[in-house]
């Protein structure tokens, strides 16, 4: 009985022990693991729930796509419509412009065709013409029959209303002008009773008073500025010269300087030109003028054809002294006697130059010669020596035409092929048969 009751209350202490010790988490498992399946329960509801709202959704959505793209075909087709049409029309108008541009090429193609056809054509022509003109003027009588023409044709121009104005004085100031004309003036008082040693002497003082005045600036610009009372520029210069150069150049010297010059180099050209000047009267006084003229052209043609003997005679930074001995040389070697006039006007321009060229000097100094008996020089290109019938006749039409004396200096060029090309100072006529021909070639198209 006691070991029945020692059970009973082992089993029963077991029992509370399970019931405090066991029981308990148990229960609190068991309602976590409630709690779970309930929340698991409320989660699936709600995933049901919201399956259906996808499912619903999916269904609108589809619907809508199926909508949208209802829609979207039917723009594409509408738009397809449309753009197949702008397509068409568009095509018409580029093919409406290339034809248009296909219709300008071929024509802009026939126009070259044509003016390259002319061209060629003209060019032949050209080139035939001259070729049957060249053989045509290898006759002397029928290159003279060019020139005949062209003297009728001369004959029928109206006088020119150019004015001539002669040597030193063409790019003189008014003041210089003047100043200029009583310098000649003066001259001409004192070289009307000297002999040909007293002009010589003349030219070689006036000459070295220019020399002076080159070398010295500060004198040269001293005695060319413009002053009211010219007294103590004459004393200065009394000073100066008295004894050194002879009493006809210092009167005109003193005239010179008692003048009112537009610049200070003006004085300085002044006393050239009336160096020359004497010079040139030597001549006249020998009945030389006209020789002097042509060896001064001459002499103008062979510096015109020799550009290193131009170079050489510019040259003034080197000695004057060399220059004028090369010059001698050249005179010494033309194999022709040069007139000592023209010598002495040639040597006393290049010893003389300062900056311009030897070529242009002598140019000016033989026009200078031209222009003191009152004439104007007339330079004629010709394919071939004038007649002196054809010499006179010109001589007489260019004079009617420019109403003064004219001096022919003629030079034979034989590419002129016949004709004339004149030039009287800045006046050109031109005459010249390869000058026509040229003309044609320019006049042919493009």
């Amino acid at each position: 009985m006691s070991t029945f009751i020692g059970q009973l209350i082992g089993f029963l202490v077991i029992i509370w022990l399970v019931w405090r010790y066991v029981v308990p988490p148990v229960k609190t498992m068991m309602r976590n693991q409630q709690e779970a399946v309930r929340a698991a329960l409320e989660e699936s509801a709600s995933a049901a729930k919201k399956l259906a709202d996808a499912d619903a959704m999916h269904a609108k959505a589809l619907e809508d796509a199926k909508n949208e793209a209802a829609r979207v075909t039917d723009e594409a087709k509408t738009d397809s419509g449309r753009i197949a049409e702008q397509l068409r029309e568009q095509a018409g108008i580029d093919a409406e412009r290339i034809k248009a541009q296909g219709v300008q090429q071929v024509q802009l193609l026939r126009q070259q065709t044509i003016r390259e056809l002319r061209q060629n054509l003209g060019l032949e022509s050209v080139q035939r013409a001259e070729e049957l003109v060249r053989a045509h003027v290898t006759d002397p009588a029928a290159q003279a029959a060019t020139v005949d023409r062209f003297l009728d044709e001369l004959e029928a121009m109206s006088p020119s209303t150019t004015v001539f104005e002669a040597g030193a004085s063409v790019n003189l100031r008014a003041a210089s002008r003047e100043a200029l004309a009583a310098l000649v003036k003066k001259f001409d008082e004192v070289a009307d009773g000297l002999d040909a040693a007293g002009l010589s002497t003349l030219a070689d003082d006036l000459t070295a008073v220019a020399k002076l005045l080159i070398a010295e600036t500060a004198l040269n610009k001293h005695l060319a500025e413009p002053k009211d009372d010219a007294a103590p520029a004459v004393r200065l210069l009394e000073r100066l010269l008295d004894g050194k150069v002879g009493a006809p150049a210092l009167d005109i010297v003193k005239t010179a300087v008692s003048q009112r010059w537009s610049t200070e180099s003006n004085l300085v050209e002044a006393v050239e030109h009336v160096a020359r000047l004497a010079l040139l009267v030597r001549a006249d006084k020998a009945n030389q003028s006209e020789e002097v003229e042509d060896q001064l052209f001459k002499f103008g043609r062979v510096l015109d054809t020799d550009s290193r003997l131009t170079t050489l005679l510019s040259d003034y930074t080197t000695p004057a002294e060399g220059r004028l001995g090369l010059l001698a040389k050249i005179l010494e070697g033309g194999g022709s006697a040069v007139n000592e006039n023209a010598a002495a006007l040639l040597a006393q321009t290049v010893e003389l130059l300062r900056g311009e060229r030897a070529d242009e000097a002598v140019a000016d100094l033989a026009e200078l010669a031209v222009s003191r008996r009152g004439e104007v020089v007339a330079h004629v290109g010709a394919a071939a020596e004038l007649s002196d019938a054809q010499q006179s006749r010109l001589t007489e039409v260019l004079g009617r035409i420019y109403g003064h004396p004219v001096s022919l200096q003629q030079n034979v060029d034989p590419e002129l092929l016949g004709g004339l090309l004149i030039s009287v100072g800045d006046e050109v006529i031109d005459g010249a048969v390869s000058s026509r021909l040229t003309a044609a070639k320019s006049g042919l198209p493009d």
